[in-house]
């Protein structure tokens, strides 16, 4: 059974305290590791690339947490997913080019689907606050 909506307001006094922040800050932490592991000649392009969108995901979601109103959020949300699936196909370059295995692509693309799904949780609950608060 999950957390009552007016239970989970008190819960959440800052972005750090959203589930969606804490996985997309794990799976941030999971892909600067894998572009310490990327040659140096793509030291500048996909590693730099993966970092990037990496930190999109978290830093999209603080300041769509940050914003005053819920479409703002809901915005600021979409992006975030779409920096997800910009890894999702870093990471299959990454496996195209061999420079990390087939098994180790699957699990951090396990890992990103995973985010994809807490995000689209938060995503469908900012909208049910959205229309609650219409009424």
């Amino acid at each position: 059974m999950g957390v009552p909506p007016s239970d989970l307001r008190r819960t959440v006094k800052d972005f750090t305290d959203l589930e969606v922040w804490k996985a997309a800050r794990e799976m941030r932490r999971q892909i600067y590791m894998l572009a310490k592991k990327l040659p140096d000649f793509e030291k500048f392009g996909l590693a730099s690339q993966v970092r990037r969108a990496a930190v999109s995901v978290t830093a999209n979601l603080a300041e769509g947490y940050g914003r005053f109103g819920y479409q703002e959020n809901i915005q600021f949300c979409r992006q975030a997913r779409g920096s997800i699936y910009e890894l999702r196909d870093h990471i299959i370059t990454c496996v195209d080019e061999l420079f990390i295995s087939k098994d180790e692509g699957c699990k951090i693309d396990a890992m990103l689907q995973r985010v994809a799904m807490i995000l689209n949780g938060y995503l469908r609950a900012t909208l049910a606050r959205k229309q609650s608060d219409r009424t």
